[in-house]
């Protein structure tokens, strides 16, 4: 395996696959030019492993080949052996060549690209909920809930589009808030301490909803997040409305303190499977209050826009931007790259 230039093409057709801790997704760009060929998603859980996953749900069901490989995986990409943080795949890209006939094969981060995505957005995938206009070549973050937490940016440098994948989700977070300080005795820390993620990956809804009833002397009705979404958004629940509350204001105040990490003056942007759920909670008050709660520096933050993505399958979209116009970007393809 040998380092390889951002700038080197890619030989279509090109197979791009966005990988996360539930769900497969795959599609093939016939030519630079051409649209997606979507395919179906996937559950991780139903594949012994992402050779087996192409095999059934992409070149079973078509007859273009793809010569070249763009996927995302959810977790940090080191060494020939990449395991996914949240699911039991390792993705050993010299098997996938030998097994799918692959030439080549690139290795992103899910956020990373997710920050691609950023560059290819339309305005209908997306929906402001609050700030002014972003700048044209401001820094960008994206961070989304799902089965983890994943953050990722995307900086402008020497007239490139730089992607910065990372760990952000795992970032501490404690009470600030009255209300938050004894319900955060009945939160079950993860490793031994509260990250981010443990709040507000999919997992943390519930637990969220438990400290809130623990505290409030009440027994838990609910066990799966989604039946907690579902009596916030109807009102149904006293408990359940107070958890998907503070599931915005937290998720506002993470997101706040990414933007100010990277002085995202282009926005901040929510991605993931659970935020256009709670669409209501995050355009209140809740979200953004927590999100520009960042003094000294309230002014700046009131100035950052911030969306939700509501578009389907955006990191496909990022993954394509790449393929079709790797020129565009800076990317350290060192160590992720493999050819035949």
């Amino acid at each position: 395996m040998a380092a390889a230039a951002t700038s080197a093409p890619l030989a279509f057709p090109v197979l791009i696959g966005d990988i996360g801790g539930t769900n497969a997704r795959f599609a093939l760009i016939p030519d630079g030019n051409a649209p997606l060929q979507i395919f179906p998603a996937v559950a991780t859980a139903d594949y012994q492993d992402i050779e087996a996953a192409i095999e059934a749900s992409v070149l079973a069901k078509t007859s273009l080949r793809p010569r070249a490989a763009i996927i995302d995986i959810a977790g940090p990409i080191v060494g020939d052996a990449v395991d996914l943080t949240n699911a039991h795949w390792v993705i050993r890209p010299r098997d996938m060549i030998a097994q799918t006939e692959l030439e080549d094969i690139i290795l992103l981060n899910d956020f990373e690209a997710l920050a691609l995505a950023l560059t290819a957005l339309k305005a209908e995938d997306l929906v402001q909920t609050g700030g002014g206009e972003p700048t044209e070549t401001g820094a960008k973050v994206v961070i989304g809930p799902g089965t983890g937490l994943g953050v990722g940016g995307l900086v402008n440098a020497a007239g490139l589009w730089v992607p910065v994948p990372g760990e952000g989700g795992h970032v501490a977070i404690g009470p600030s808030e009255p209300d938050e300080f004894e319900i955060w005795k009945h939160i079950a820390p993860e490793y031994g301490r509260i990250s981010a993620e443990v709040l507000l990956a999919g997992r943390g809804i519930v637990g969220l909803y438990r400290a809130v009833a623990e505290t409030d002397g009440q027994r838990p009705k609910f066990s799966d997040p989604a039946d907690v979404t579902k009596a916030a958004l109807a009102g149904s629940d006293p408990q359940a409305v107070h958890t998907i509350d503070l599931y915005a204001r937290f998720l506002g105040r993470v997101a706040g303190d990414m933007a100010l990490v990277f002085m995202a003056r282009g926005g901040v942007y929510i991605g993931g499977g659970i935020p256009p759920r709670i669409m209501p909670f995050l355009t209140g008050g809740e979200f953004r209050h927590a999100f520009e709660a960042k003094a000294p520096h309230h002014d700046v933050m009131h100035t950052i826009p911030t969306y939700v993505i509501v578009g389907t399958n955006p990191a496909l979209a990022g993954l394509a931007a790449f393929a079709r116009g790797p020129e565009r970007f800076g990317v350290n393809l060192a160590g992720r790259r493999w050819r035949a």
